[in-house]
């Protein structure tokens, strides 16, 4: 698809725009409600869905579908960010009225970041085409990863701050408390950051290696940077409300790791083909359509399998704490195993209980 430099100024102006209206719109620190998180939701996947259309009719149906394939793609790798993002809220104790600010910047540090390495993707993918050798190999690599990570019993519980974060908290100094939305403070007469900042950046920077996954799969759907960047932007910027929307189902999303192991395999070995293909080697290339059908279906059976595995398990952990509040041989109705009812205050032999 040939997109002009004026396309490209008005698209970042476009989002821009969305971005200024989405902050002052919510600029005041508040706790987020259901009913407010589910219509930003509803917004960002509306303009997706009318900024595919519009690829559609001022473009071609394979942009749009290049477009719809990698935003579902990165939108439900973002989810697996979600996980992440509510072990650094917890690991800085962010206030619950601050968290939507903390996310709102954070992800835009983590828009501009992935800029970056959408260009520099891009800039290798123009020189080396055997890079897409690298992107297969890896996005298969990291979809075996991701199996063993889910397979193992170890649970990643705390989340670790990575050197950069490190770096800079050692270099400027961080206030030992809150200090509303102030990202600096002046303490002793130095000016150090606030602990909003520094989960700012936390979000941002950890995004960073989500990206070393996200962006090679993109680009095994669509090599055109337009498109790559703005399946990220959409896919990001409607993240912030999905937090506040799905935070308590996350859990619920016990196959999540699976479903998303087997599009990174699906996707690596589509570039894998892909590479072959330009070398000159006759073999069968997979189509977007059907990328975009085996995407949404193992996305639509991993959460449908995940809902009825973690209702399996409420049941049954529902079956044990019934069994233990039946292990002094009453039940809840006062009737003893052996069926006899027992009047309250007398124990099996009809005699009154006396406290020692």
């Amino acid at each position: 698809m040939d997109v002009s430099w004026t396309l490209w100024a008005l698209t970042i102006l476009g989002l821009c725009a969305l971005i200024a209206v989405d902050f002052f719109i919510g600029r005041k620190p508040h706790d987020v409600s259901i009913k407010e998180a589910g219509t930003w939701t509803i917004v960002w996947i509306v303009l997706a869905v009318l900024f595919g259309i519009g690829l559609l009719v001022f473009g071609n149906s394979q942009a749009s579908g290049e477009f719809f394939a990698g935003f579902i793609t990165e939108k439900s790798l973002s989810v697996d960010n979600l996980f992440v993002f509510v072990l650094i809220m917890a690991k800085f104790s962010v206030p619950s009225h601050l968290q939507q600010r903390v996310l709102l910047v954070g992800v835009l540090i983590a828009l501009v970041l992935r800029a970056i390495f959408i260009a520099a993707g891009a800039a290798i993918i123009a020189s080396f085409s055997w890079v897409f050798y690298i992107f297969g190999a890896f996005l298969i690599y990291t979809a075996w990863k991701l199996i063993q990570e889910a397979r193992s019993d170890d649970e990643e519980d705390e989340f670790e701050e990575n050197r950069l974060l490190k770096s800079i908290e050692n270099r400027f100094g961080v206030a030992d408390k809150y200090h509303g939305t102030k990202l600096f403070i002046r303490n002793n007469g130095k000016r150090v950051l606030t602990p909003l900042m520094v989960v700012m950046l936390a979000i941002g920077t950890t995004d960073v290696l989500f990206a070393l996954d996200s962006i090679p799969a993109i680009f095994g759907l669509t090599q055109d940077p337009y498109i790559v960047f703005t399946a990220n932007a959409f896919a990001l910027m409607g993240l912030r409300q999905l937090y506040f929307l799905i935070g308590g189902l996350l859990k619920k999303l016990v196959h999540l790791s699976y479903g998303l192991s087997v599009i990174l395999g699906f996707i690596g070995v589509k570039l894998v083909l892909h590479a072959l293909h330009e070398n000159g080697v006759h073999v069968p290339e997979i189509s977007i359509p059907f990328s975009l059908a085996v995407i949404c279906g193992v996305l639509i059976i991993t959460t449908i399998t995940s809902l009825i595995a973690s209702k399996k398990q409420a049941e049954r952990e529902a079956a044990e704490g019934r069994d233990a509040g039946d292990k002094d041989g009453v039940d809840k109705d006062g009737v003893d195993k052996d069926g006899v009812d027992r009047p309250e205050g007398r124990n099996s032999e009809g005699k009154a209980d006396i406290e020692a």
